[in-house]
């Protein structure tokens, strides 16, 4: 029988023993000039090669934005599947691509994705309408993580608008949560830079449900705030995302033990924050 993503989102981290998620978003005009022409796609798979073989440590998933592959053409794409593959079932491995588009496309989208590139989950949006998720939904064996609530100052355009009820993205976040208990592979996408959100999303998705957080590097998102916020009772249930401030964690000589170091610190205080809330939440109950 098939093992749902959402147990597999669970076990992972536990045996890894760590939440944290390595976005793996090359941008070929800052890989350190001492891996080779940032434009080369020998360069990209040497890159990505030490990226993964330096935080795999300290890693339990790792997210791979789709954009970042494209200025690399054909080659871009061949590296990137052996990059997932060469990471292996032992990690989650999550394309980011936000898809939307009507249900036969998503077929397509589901099939090469999953099937040929070999990725564990996808993240996606809803505006569409739901039924354009039924080609992921109907597959519990892989991850769906729904954008409910962006990293960007501009998400309020659309994400918080309000007709009669709640803002939308709470709205998306009850859909999210109904899924998830049917499909068992549905979770919600919450962005770090916005700690209160995290809290609430957890409130209205409840535990089991995963939760990814972009957003703690670059973008200054409040890792210790989104951490407490974001575990379920269980102390799972939640990928941190950090990409920029670990893949460019050194500009040159030393790039591969720069970019350990910042998982290694990163994952240190995910552990810190989520031993924290369990001390917590053990008072509380006593």
């Amino acid at each position: 029988m098939s093992v749902p993503f959402s147990d597999r989102a669970r076990r992972i981290p536990a045996e890894v023993g760590s939440l944290l998620c390595v976005g793996l978003d090359p941008d070929p005009e800052r890989i350190p000039r001492s891996v080779g022409p940032g434009a080369s796609a020998r360069t990209l798979r040497r890159f990505l090669d030490g990226v993964v073989g330096a935080t795999r440590p300290f890693a339990s998933a790792y997210k791979f934005q789709l954009a970042s592959y494209f200025s690399y053409g054909a080659d871009g794409f061949d590296v990137l599947e052996e990059t997932v593959r060469a990471i292996g079932p032992d990690r989650i491995r999550i394309l980011d691509l936000k898809a939307n588009d009507i249900p036969n496309t998503m077929r397509l989208y589901h099939d090469g994705i999953f099937d040929r590139f070999g990725f564990d989950a996808i993240t996606v949006t809803p505006w569409i309408g739901w039924d354009s998720l039924g080609p992921f939904t109907d597959d519990p064996t892989h991850g769906v993580y729904v954008v409910a609530h962006s990293s960007n100052p501009g998400w309020r355009a659309l994400q918080g608008r309000r007709s009669s009820g709640p803002p939308a993205w709470i709205e998306v976040l009850n859909r999210v949560r109904a899924l998830a208990r049917r499909s068992h592979n549905v979770g919600a996408v919450v962005g770090a830079t916005y700690p209160a959100a995290v809290a609430e999303a957890r409130r209205h998705l409840g535990d089991g449900v995963p939760l990814l957080v972009p957003g703690v590097g670059a973008q200054r998102g409040a890792l210790e705030r989104c951490v407490r916020a974001g575990i379920d009772r269980g102390r799972r249930s939640l990928l941190i995302n950090a990409s920029r401030s670990i893949l460019y964690a050194s500009g040159g000589e030393g790039w591969a033990r720069a970019c350990a170091i910042e998982a290694e610190r990163l994952n240190s205080k995910i552990e810190a924050a989520r031993s924290v809330a369990t001390r917590t939440a053990r008072r509380s109950a006593a």
